[in-house]
Formats: C-alpha cells, structure tokens, sequence
C-alpha cells in the first residue's frame, strides 16, 4: 500500500517536472547586422576622423626632390683577375699607365668589399692614409707622401680609418687682394673646391 502511495507521488512529480519544463522562456532571437547598416557605420565614422578634414599639404615632394644618389655614378671601379669593387671617386691618388686598364669592370669579375680586394691585389695597390681635412681639401697632403706616392709605382688609394675615401684638392692659395688680412679671414673671391680631371700618365692629387 505504501509502495503504491510512493510510486504514484513520484509519477506526479515527473508530470509537474515536464509541465514545468514546457513553460520554459524560448531563447532570445536577435538580427544580424544587415550590410546596409554596417555601410551606415562606416560612413558615420569617416564623417567624425578628424584626419578626413586636413587639408592636403601643398609644394614640392622632398623625396623626389632630394632623390639618393646612384652609388655606381659616385664610384670608380678596379678590376683584376676575376674580382671588382668600388671606392668613392677621387680615392686614387695615383693611376700609373701600365694600370690604367684596371680602373673599369671586366666582364665577369665578381664584385667583392675594399678589404677583400685589397688583400688579394696589395702588390700593385698602395694605400695612403690621410685626415679629415686632407680629405676636404683644406690640408694637402705633405711633399714627402706625394715623393713615396710617385716612387712606389703602384695604384694609390686614399684611406681614412682603413676605408677609401674622397680627396678634394687643396684650396688655391689666398687672392692677393687679401694679402694683409689675418690669418682664417674669409677671402671675397670664393675657394675654386672643383675636383680637377685626371692626368696621365701616374694620375696624383696636385
């Protein structure tokens, strides 16, 4: 009897379980955004970029004025027995005649780095190293290096720190209208710094 009572109690609390369940609220169901609405965004936020209301900045590109240099055009070339490289313009101080053949690319020679090249040719190149204001042309280079340059007989390289480097010509001795003047006093007639054009045969530096 009492079995009977408890079975039919739990058959009535699985029955309220279900009805229970069946009033259950349906999961909420949203929109997706439409493509519409998403162009609406987007145009709502270019309309508040204040970056889309500066105005466009007027004259010349800097970039295409101030365009990088071609290294080549800056550059002369030696070349021997299948290796090339280059160093800056005006570096040889010296280009004897039985060398001057050297100073172009041959066909298929491999470019390589100065120290490379140097290395693998130094018995007919010569390096001279020389300060920052022999570079620039405001010391030249002492009588007694041009001697050793000209007795070497070699290819002469200008180097400042173990690199080639470009030697401008001294500057022309002060005008005879500033004769008087004190030493460093700027001249009216201003310094002719133009590289001059190489001479043959033994090329140097004036």
């Amino acid at each position: 009897m009492i079995s009977t009572r408890l079975t039919r109690w739990a058959g009535v609390a699985v029955l309220a379980g279900m009805v229970g369940s069946s009033h259950a609220e349906p999961p909420v169901m949203r929109d997706a955004t439409t493509h519409d609405q998403l162009v609406l965004k987007l145009r709502q936020a270019e309309q508040k970029d204040p970056m889309k209301h500066m105005a466009t900045a007027k004259g010349t590109d800097p970039a295409a004025v101030f365009k990088p240099k071609d290294l080549l055009s800056q550059s002369d070339i030696i070349a021997f027995q299948g290796l090339a490289t280059l160093v800056p313009k005006r570096a040889i101080l010296q280009i004897p005649k039985n060398y001057q053949d050297r100073i172009a690319m041959q066909p298929g020679a491999k470019i390589v780095g100065w120290e490379d090249f140097f290395v693998a040719n130094r018995g007919w190149i010569t390096t001279v190293e020389v300060s920052r204001p022999q570079a620039e042309g405001t010391l030249a280079l002492p009588d007694e290096t041009k001697k050793q340059m000209k007795r070497s007989g070699n290819l002469v390289v200008a180097t400042y720190m173990g690199g080639p480097i470009s030697v401008l010509p001294p500057l022309k001795a002060l005008d005879k209208n500033d004769a008087g003047k004190p030493a460093g006093a700027a001249s009216d007639k201003p310094a002719d710094t133009q590289p001059s054009k190489p001479e043959t045969p033994d090329t140097q530096i004036p």
